[in-house]
């Protein structure tokens, strides 16, 4: 899940939780990628949508602030948070011990994994498909679940967005095997729909809106998919180190919204499928 730090914040008027403030409470503005369905999209007509997007509207009036939302490529969002362009990040950025050296993180709202959407005239159609590990639980269980997949991935080309723990589950299970990275997943999308790459590992909530896209009859889940690890305590909140209060608001009004089961409903809303934290 990028530009450089000299790319322009774009900011798209979106404010969330203005009925519920008072015009002397705190404005906080939030960065997302808007590229990234469903978890944040935008849509034919500008407007910002999506999972986040919905519960940012539900966790900002918890919190009591008026919140802005601005968008920014992926690989400037932390940059840019640290140089202090806006306070949070919220893109389906998944907090894992690599990003935690520069920028702190709430608690997750939802739970990662990576896996793999190919293209049925491909090779990797027939990888074994079913599995789940836990790369960071059981190392030795990941490494034989890629020896299973190896042999159906040499000469292929798997897509993922850079800068994002795609590239680095490659490098440490299928390290022979060509990955193309790419800006956004709309992109990676639209390689594999066209045939110039075999297949793509990303979120399977992701994967699922690209295989509704490019038609179940082009593409297919195969091989594992991954938990732990790379991916880390799952998708949160990026904060500056510094903002404690903050981080402390965001894990409220989380905690909040994951026990009276709004996340929950929201992620069978955009998801189909319930990727809210339990606890």
């Amino acid at each position: 899940m990028l530009k450089s730090l000299g790319n322009t914040v774009i900011a798209l008027g979106v404010i969330l939780g203005a009925s519920a403030v008072k015009a002397e409470e705190r404005t906080i503005t939030i960065a997302t990628e808007g590229a990234y369905a469903p978890w944040n999209f935008t849509e034919a007509g500008g407007k910002l949508a999506g999972y986040e997007i919905d519960m940012l509207e539900d966790l900002c009036p918890r919190m009591k602030v008026k919140c802005e939302i601005v968008v920014q490529d992926w690989d400037g969002l932390i940059p840019a948070l640290n140089a202090g362009k806006f306070d949070a990040i919220v893109a389906g950025m998944l907090q894992t011990e690599e990003r935690e050296k520069v920028i702190a993180f709430s608690r997750n709202y939802g739970t990662g994994s990576a896996a793999f959407l190919v293209r049925k005239d491909s090779p990797l159609a027939n990888m074994p498909v079913g599995k789940q590990v836990d790369m960071g639980k059981d190392k030795e269980a990941a490494k034989a679940a890629a020896a299973e997949m190896l042999p159906f991935m040499e000469g292929t080309v798997i897509g993922g967005q850079g800068s994002t723990t795609a590239a680095q589950i490659m490098s440490e299970l299928f390290p022979g095997i060509e990955l193309r990275e790419y800006k956004s997943t709309e992109q990676h999308d639209l390689d594999l729909e066209a045939g110039r790459i075999d297949g793509v590992m990303a979120s399977p909530v992701a994967l699922d809106r690209a295989r509704e896209k490019i038609g179940a009859d082009q593409v297919v889940f195969a091989g594992t998919e991954f938990t732990g690890g790379p991916l880390g305590g799952g998708q949160s909140v990026g904060l500056r180190k510094a903002d404690t209060e903050l981080k402390a608001m965001f894990d409220q009004a989380i905690n909040a919204a994951i026990a009276d089961g709004t996340l929950s409903r929201l992620a069978i809303k955009w998801f189909k499928r319930d990727i809210s934290p339990k606890q």
